[in-house]
């Protein structure tokens, strides 16, 4: 498989250059055992040192040691890396791989001298759509528009696209279909009884799956209400950070951060729920993101500790078993954040199976990543394109009629891939086939 680097031009330098270079005493606890390599998805495709963690981490430490400098040698295999971070499950060391690609991501936007379209639509994408949820949302309208006026067939069979600079095509390609209506934070509420009222917590919308997938948010407002949660989705809250963080963007990242942690605290609440692998990590992490901040260190360990995935919260307040009936067989596709940042793997099987009539079938590689992992599908379209036949292929082995996941990326990368094939084979979330079976309840 052939790899290209996506950054352009590089201005090249030696060592490490911002505040948040990857620490020292990180880099040198890997003992180079190898135990990651067959859990790293970019190593299972090559077969190549370079594009495994171990490598990777190499390099990095080369860097550090100015035995390398940050350009074209090294580049390429750290922007390859999907950061899913199924290497620190394998790793006897404690190797905190995750926040060290996350620095170097950091570096990388620092050094590298991207072509203008990148880095134009960059500061579009990071710096005024996802910190802007209004304007997001119209953007996204603009989408749903140019899809359903028959404006998408048009563009696609003129090729204007390839007349564009850079890979207009893949872009356009990876737009998802927005079918359904879009789901909003607007102060929204879903009240249990009051007899059967357990708790109160406030959900995030966050920025992708309003979009692509509001009837699931509202599928989860509807569960949680109906396992005695009371729900509000504040109108004040932001997109979690964790495209940003992925892509080097950190000092965005933490304006979302603060203004979610204003956001959630002050309420009254008992938790703040997730519905997004990716999303629950990011905030889960926003002690180590702010950590530097005086004025938002401790609050933001505060909502660190507050935040739960959905899947989590249920099993952990004690759910409600569905009564109605699902005639369906279902695999399970670990979501990466899911799986390797928040060990959270049983839960969703466990709501899963609570479903009467359900016959849950396990997926072979189920925690090997997907491909997804946020826009990789734009930044490396090849090495994702791979992964998702992959799992496309390990999916359609068992025979199941819907594979469920707990992560919007997984869903839509899963989606587009059944779809090319031809497949009959549905994608959902956990939570829609647990709503399901409560609204068939008598």
């Amino acid at each position: 498989m052939k790899l290209q680097s996506t950054t352009g031009t590089i201005s090249k330098t030696s060592g490490f250059t911002t505040p948040e270079a990857p620490r020292e005493e990180d880099l040198y606890k890997c003992v180079h055992c190898g135990f990651c390599l067959n859990a790293c998805p970019t190593y299972l495709a090559t077969g190549l040192e370079s594009e495994s963690p171990r490598g990777r981490l190499a390099m990095m430490k080369a860097v550090h040691e100015g035995r390398l400098e940050i350009g074209p040698a090294v580049i390429p295999s750290w922007e390859l890396c999907l950061q899913c971070r199924a290497c620190e499950d394998a790793c006897p060391s404690n190797v905190p791989y995750g926040s060290l690609m996350e620095s170097v991501r950091l570096e990388i936007k620092t050094v590298g001298q991207r072509p203008r379209h990148a880095r134009f639509a960059r500061r579009v994408g990071f710096g005024i759509l996802l910190q802007r949820p209004r304007l997001l949302r119209a953007f996204a309208t603009s989408i749903k528009l140019y899809q359903r006026s028959g404006m998408r067939r048009v563009v696609r069979a003129i090729g204007i696209l390839r007349l564009l600079p850079g890979d207009q095509v893949v872009l356009e390609a990876y737009l998802p279909e927005l079918r359904t209506k879009f789901f909003a934070a607007s102060n929204q509420t879903a009240t249990p009884p009051a007899s059967e009222r357990k708790a109160k917590v406030a959900l995030l919308a966050g920025c992708v799956m309003p979009l692509m997938h509001g009837p699931t948010m509202e599928a989860a407002m509807r569960v949680l209400r109906r396992n005695g949660i009371e729900v509000i989705v504040p109108a004040g809250q932001a997109c979690c950070g964790a495209l940003n963080v992925h892509a080097g963007e950190r000092e965005t990242a933490r304006e979302m951060a603060r203004r979610n942690i204003d956001s959630f605290l002050e309420l009254d609440i008992d938790a703040v729920i997730t519905a997004s692998g990716g999303c629950g990590t990011q905030m889960k992490d926003y002690g180590e993101l702010l950590a530097g901040d005086p004025d938002y260190a401790e609050k933001a360990e505060r909502l660190a500790g507050m935040t739960r995935d959905i899947h989590e919260y249920l099993v952990e307040v004690g759910f409600k078993p569905p009564q109605g009936f699902l005639d369906m067989t279902v695999t399970y596709q670990d979501a990466c954040h899911l799986a390797h940042t928040q060990k959270i793997t049983d839960q969703p099987r466990q709501l899963l199976n609570s479903i009467p009539g359900l016959k849950l079938v396990e997926l072979p590689e189920s925690s090997v990543c997907c491909g997804a992992g946020g826009t990789y599908a734009l930044t490396s379209p090849e090495m994702s394109g791979y992964l998702r036949d992959r799992k496309v292929e390990n999916v359609e082995s068992t025979g199941a009629m819907v594979v469920a996941s707990g992560n919007p990326g997984c869903v839509l990368q899963m989606s587009k891939g059944l779809e090319a094939r031809g497949s009959s084979t549905q994608v959902k979330y956990v939570i829609d086939l647990l709503d399901e079976a409560y609204s068939r309840e008598k």
